[in-house]
């Protein structure tokens, strides 16, 4: 029998139902990988017992032939989502020791579909960093690292690692400026980032509001259609939760993608982009044309302004969001002389050096006398850049672009850590989306000279996830990507 481990979601729940093993067997199968990839540093915080008791209750269900959608299924969950009694930190001094007395929507709904929770995630602080290096429980290591280890990208960086590491048959991410897709390329599995407004909000401790999203990570295609049908849907506890009816993921893949046009930005062709993922985003495309589709050239003329406008908006909102962690209610406290120095000692020493750099940013741009000059701008040009998206689709169904310009590089990179504008230059593929609000899924496309992944995005209407997930299983097929060696 195939190791537990490498079976897929769609592959486990099968061989649940067909009684192959059992969810206990499955459980203590993730543990034993988790024993095993502590060095990778994927893990902050570990639930192996209550997934133990989890998976007991979800074999009591499946020998009734019960279950939901999900039974029995051992997931990672990002330390961004609040878990009820399990400790939630955002991988952030400031939260050091906050245990949630409640869930967050997300995770009741993957619990209620008999999913079985592993542990929480690693991930850059608050979420922000593309190489989880920012994380107060320090990086995460890519499992594909050789000799030097290499980031996992982030900020869903511990996601995708255990993902590739076999840690979890699943995990959770969120998704602000590229941060479910772009640890997916870096790590060489599966991702997907929801329409904003397709999952619910409530109970992921926020970083910019606008943007954030969550999603799935996950081996392969359908694992992430599996995932979400039990992740997205309508809540009334987030005012931006789209009141939007969820198809069934799955029932998309493996459709006929003859006649579909697929879209290639000119604009995304940068000076400068590296040769292997431009060849691979062309073999990409010529896969995609062999089944039939049309391929289509088209211009998002406001992508330059994308990385400006979101490292306007996002810092902004991470401002306000971030003002309520002062010591005072919850998290860790610093005591001072006075109110307001316990606020700065409790705020000095809880935030990092990442998270400090981007309240300072954002509280900047929303001050009086820039806030006309900065924000209000970078709002009007974000509406240009969906209005972009919004005539492109006009000629075309889903748009291909690679997902990041790089591949995985090493951990504490001078080139990287000195010049944070390239760090944040990672992103350029990613954040147009998330201003825009629309669904992209990254998945691998192949390996560089160095062995290292590579990843291909494919970006849909919004609410019309079936498009992205149909052509990403399509090109899957073809891809027939290995993983972590």
């Amino acid at each position: 029998m195939t190791e537990l481990t490498k079976l897929t979601i769609a592959q486990a729940k099968k061989g649940l139902k067909n009684k192959e093993f059992s969810a206990v067997e499955l459980v203590e199968a993730y543990a034993t990988k988790m024993n095993k990839g502590k060095k990778y540093n994927a893990y902050v915080c570990e639930t192996v017992e209550q997934a133990l008791e989890q998976a007991k209750q979800s074999q009591m269900r499946l020998d009734r032939g019960e279950g939901g959608n999900l039974e029995g299924i051992p997931l990672g969950i990002k330390d961004l989502f609040c878990t009820k009694d399990i400790a939630t930190t955002a991988c952030s001094n400031i939260l050091k020791g906050f245990v949630p007395p409640y869930e967050s929507t997300v995770t009741k709904k993957l619990l209620d579909a008999g999913a079985n929770f592993l542990g929480k995630l690693n991930l850059d602080e608050f979420a922000m960093g593309g190489s989880n290096e920012t994380s107060a429980f320090g990086p995460v290591v890519n499992p594909w690292s050789k000799d030097v280890p290499l980031v996992a990208g982030g900020s869903s960086g511990g996601s995708a690692a255990a993902v590739a590491a076999e840690m979890c048959a699943g995990a959770t991410g969120t998704d602000t400026g590229g941060s479910i897709r772009q640890p997916s390329a870096y790590c060489g599995v599966t991702g997907i980032k929801p329409t904003y407004g397709r999952c619910s909000r409530y109970g992921i401790i926020a970083f910019a509001s606008s943007l954030d999203q969550a999603g799935p990570i996950a081996k392969d295609v359908r694992d992430c259609a599996i995932m979400l049908n039990s992740m997205a849907g309508y809540d009334a506890k987030d005012s931006t939760s789209a009141n939007v009816a969820v198809p069934d993921f799955e029932r998309f893949l493996g459709d006929d993608i003859k006649g579909m046009k697929i879209g290639i930005p000119k604009e995304y062709r940068v000076d400068g982009l590296n040769k292997e993922i431009a060849a691979y985003w062309d073999k990409a495309a010529e896969m995609l044309k062999a089944r039939g589709a049309e391929i289509v050239e088209i211009s998002l003329p406001n992508t330059k302004y994308a990385l400006a406008t979101y490292y306007i908006i996002a810092p902004a909102e991470a401002s306000a969001n971030l003002s309520r962690y002062d010591g005072l209610r919850f998290g860790n406290r610093v005591d001072g002389n006075t109110l307001d120095e316990m606020y700065i000692n409790s705020r000095s020493a809880g935030f990092g050096k990442e998270v400090k750099k981007r309240i300072m940013v954002g509280t900047y741009v929303l001050s009086a006398g820039y806030y006309d000059a900065y924000y209000l701008k970078a709002q009007k040009v974000r509406r240009l850049i969906r209005d972009d998206f919004i005539k492109a689709f006009e000629k075309c169904d889903v748009i291909l672009t690679p997902t990041s310009p790089v591949a995985a590089f090493p951990i504490g990179d001078k080139s990287m850590q000195d010049d944070p504008i390239t760090m944040w230059l990672n992103d350029i593929f990613t954040v147009s989306v998330s201003l825009a609000g629309l669904p992209a899924m990254s998945l691998p496309i192949g390996l560089n000279e160095q062995g290292l992944p590579l990843g291909i995005q494919i970006i849909g209407k919004a609410f019309d996830e079936g498009a992205v997930l149909k052509t990403g299983f399509a090109l899957e097929q073809d891809v027939n990507f290995g993983g972590a060696k």
